[in-house]
């Protein structure tokens, strides 16, 4: 990648967002940072407020802008939202990925892009084993994506994550957890963490580690492949829970309802992103410090 590319970044000003525009403001590149919200970045970035489920909006966006490199981050994330939206979330994350690479196809057929897909896609031939509507929008989101490195010959990649944790507003479990652990100390609040089943696995990774892998996609990934973008290795909730514990003061006691019940999931393999030179350089327990250390932040 060239220095001082210009970068469109989607979903900027979200968790994963604001770390990317971090890191490749850090590496030289010229920003643009996507997002729905007005003025939210400063400096160096160019902000741009746009609407990416409207095709004129996101056409005029590339049009002006003529990215030579795209990270596709923006979307709805939240699996119970796609139960009760499930129109809106196929217009976030399917419909606007095609108004995305087909501006593109236009107006900057050059572009190489990154289109940031999920561990809980599916093969779209499997249509029965279909969980919720998320898991349709974010299959349909690739299956968009790959089919227009067919039908086009673009330079399209998929990144696949998995759990993405690390300091910086989230929704994730884990920031849940440190959130909790951050009111009872402020506020001496009972040391209970309510969980469900701490058996739970889960494959984690610092969202730092993460951005680090779509900095290589966008250099030396290969138009059409999938990259699963993964630490590798499955924790259980229980785990996450002490090594909060190891890093506070405070006795924590744990209230689950099936703890007797043992979740083995097969762990995720990123051993083509490794075979491309990346491995993750954040251990968990750093992980879980800095978000910690920012939900104390916040109080």
């Amino acid at each position: 990648m060239n220095k001082q590319g210009k970068l469109i970044i989607t979903g900027a000003s979200g968790f994963t967002g604001r770390h990317a525009c971090a890191h490749f403001l850090k590496s030289g590149f010229d920003i643009t940072a996507v997002s729905r919200k007005k003025n939210i970045f400063e400096g160096k970035i160019h902000a741009e407020c746009c609407d990416l489920t409207n095709c004129n909006d996101v056409y005029n966006l590339i049009k002006k802008t003529k990215p030579q490199y795209l990270l596709h981050l923006a979307g709805q994330n939240h699996v119970g939202e796609s139960w009760s939206e499930p129109v809106s979330t196929l217009e976030a994350n399917t419909m606007s990925t095609a108004y995305l690479i087909d501006a593109i196809r236009k107006e900057s057929p050059t572009c190489k892009v990154v289109i940031v897909g999920s561990a809980l896609q599916i093969d779209p031939s499997s249509v029965s084993s279909i969980p919720h509507p998320y898991s349709l929008s974010k299959t349909l989101q690739v299956l968009i994506a790959q089919s227009w490195v067919v039908l086009y010959n673009m330079d399209i990649i998929i990144a696949k994550p998995s759990n993405l944790i690390g300091p910086g507003l989230s929704k994730g479990v884990c920031s849940i957890f440190a959130q909790k652990i951050a009111d009872m100390e402020n506020e001496g609040k009972q040391k209970v963490l309510e969980v469900d089943n701490p058996n739970v696995q889960r494959d984690f990774l610092d969202v730092r580690d993460a951005v680090r892998a779509y900095d290589l996609l966008l250099r030396r990934g290969q138009s059409g492949e999938t990259y699963d973008v993964a630490s590798g290795y499955n924790r259980s909730l229980g785990e996450i829970i002490e090594g909060y514990r190891s890093v506070t003061a405070d006795e924590i006691k744990v209230n689950s309802q099936r703890n007797d019940l043992i979740e083995n999931k097969m762990a995720i393999d990123p051993i083509k992103l490794v075979n491309l030179g990346w491995k993750p350089s954040i251990p968990i327990e750093s992980s879980l410090m800095d978000i910690l250390a920012f939900q104390r932040g916040l109080k």
